[in-house]
């Protein structure tokens, strides 16, 4: 009730003022912090940033981010090009043929990459995850997919398969670890599928297309074996009306991306300010706050253009790759939260779901404390979502609810929706950065900064939502209009 109402213009117009104001204020105080004399320094031994600005030196604490777009960045952009020129020739002399042609180019690049004893590994994988799939049995498909993830993060196995790599290289750690891990969870995705639709009969060949296609072998993400065998085997695939129009902003889009965040860490130290907790605790409340936000902010961004950089490359292959994850390290273990979870709307099957996913995303991860802590309170807000959801539609709280008028019924869950917000804040802290680092946020900000402060970073939070939802309501109708459009 009430997610459809729209709110007065003067109400919204409040709600942007508001956040507006509060963003400014909370960029201004870490701004101050970065640039100032007693600001933490970045490491000497860091590579060059992809823009060097004279007397602005970058924050440079992601490793993943500099591995990406700066010790790596002409091998990545190589491996990718190479990648589109053999596509689109294969697209040109024999589309029938494609897929096959895709594998073999991408086993080569692993075999030229790796070596041999690399690419045997992982066809062996590949071969016992098919075998279990011919059981039909999904509870032995996704028991084998943790054991074989596990056997990469744990040792010994991991020091044993490890060996079967040929010479070192600057890549080597972190393209075994990709390829490893990517290549079971789609072997997993497939044997997930297989048994859901015995009567397809898919085969080996099927499994080692999907497998050995380049842009998703090593970075991701994860595109469902069904989706990807249905897409892949048009035989003569056409693009739909303005979709190169598409690819080509979507490119752009990431290469402004990469280039404003490269800016941004000129300016804002949000990635090494955490790590020392005596400078942190220095910052204004509101700062801090401002801090945690934009930590969060930051890795959505992240995913979205390392998604954004390989899915360009998918599109052009004529695939409808996935979007970006909204959850830290769930991206590429979503099929199997959409495969046991459903429509997320039991409480028992959306246990059993969280539970799988985050035992995968744990052991993808590495095991070790702070994953688990990660995994448990990350498993526990979304099951607790769900609960505040069944108790809302419990009879005397949907009857309150029903007393009230739509608009009040979007205001009382919008100020639910920014204490869940804060919520995920808090649960990724924990590995986005560190305990510690959390534990000095929810000091500051619960106990020390209560009420005036709390009350203060709720409100502007809550002005966010109602920001959000708005878009969102608007986009609904929009997209409704056109398809009434459609069907006069």
């Amino acid at each position: 009730m009430g997610i459809k109402t729209a709110l007065p213009a003067a109400e919204l117009g409040l709600y942007s003022l508001v956040l507006s104001g509060a963003l400014a204020y909370a960029g201004r105080g870490l701004l101050e912090a970065s640039q100032g004399n007693s600001r933490p320094k970045a490491s000497p031994s860091c590579p060059l940033p992809l823009l060097n600005l004279p007397g602005l030196p970058q924050d440079v604490a992601d490793f993943e981010w500099v591995m990406w777009f700066t010790s790596f960045r002409n091998i990545i952009v190589f491996a990718l090009s190479g990648h589109v020129l053999f596509a689109k020739l294969c697209t040109m002399v024999a589309p029938q043929f494609r897929s096959w042609m895709y594998a073999v180019y991408g086993a080569l690049a692993v075999l030229g990459t790796m070596g041999p004893w690399y690419l045997l590994l992982l066809l062996g994988h590949c071969v016992s995850l098919y075998v279990a799939s011919l059981l039909g049995q999904p509870w032995l498909c996704f028991g084998l997919g943790l054991a074989s993830l596990a056997s990469f993060k744990l040792d010994p196995l991991i020091s044993w398969q490890s060996g079967f790599v040929t010479g070192t290289f600057d890549l080597q750690e972190v393209l075994f670890h990709g390829g490893s891990g990517f290549t079971v969870l789609r072997c997993t995705s497939f044997a997930l599928e297989s048994c859901a639709h015995p009567d397809r009969r898919y085969s080996l060949a099927d499994l080692l297309k999907y497998n050995f296609y380049l842009p998703f072998f090593f970075f991701g993400p994860i595109m469902t074996f069904d989706r990807f065998h249905a897409q892949m085997s048009q035989v003569e695939p056409v693009r739909r009306e303005g979709e190169l129009w598409r690819i080509r902003t979507q490119a752009g889009l990431s290469v402004v991306a990469i280039m404003a965040v490269d800016i941004f860490f000129h300016f804002f130290y949000i990635l090494t300010i955490p790590s020392d907790l005596k400078f942190a605790n220095r910052l204004p409340d509101s700062a801090l706050a401002g801090l945690a936000y934009s930590n969060l902010v930051y890795d959505w961004v992240k995913a979205a253009v390392l998604f954004g950089v390989v899915n360009t490359v998918a599109r052009l292959d004529h695939l409808d790759p996935p979007q970006p994850p909204k959850l830290r390290g769930s991206g590429d273990t979503l099929y199997v939260y959409d495969h046991i979870g459903g429509e997320h709307s039991e409480v028992i099957p959306e246990l059993g779901a969280t539970v799988a996913t985050f035992a995968i995303t744990t052991l993808w991860l590495g095991p070790c404390d702070i994953v688990y802590l990660w995994s448990f309170l990350n498993c526990f807000g979304l099951n607790f979502e769900l609960w505040v959801q069944k108790l809302a539609e419990w009879g005397p709280l949907a009857q309150i609810e029903a007393s009230l008028s739509e608009q009040m019924s979007r205001r009382v869950r919008a100020l639910f929706g920014a204490m869940n917000f804060w919520a995920i804040i808090m649960y990724n802290l924990v590995s986005l950065n560190s305990l510690e680092f959390t534990e000095l946020v929810a000091r500051r900000l619960l106990l020390t900064g209560f009420p005036r402060n709390t009350l203060a970073v709720l409100f502007v939070t809550y002005c966010g939502v109602q920001l959000v939802k708005e878009r969102e309501r608007t986009l609904a109708m929009e997209e409704g209009q056109q398809d009434k459009e459609k069907l006069e």
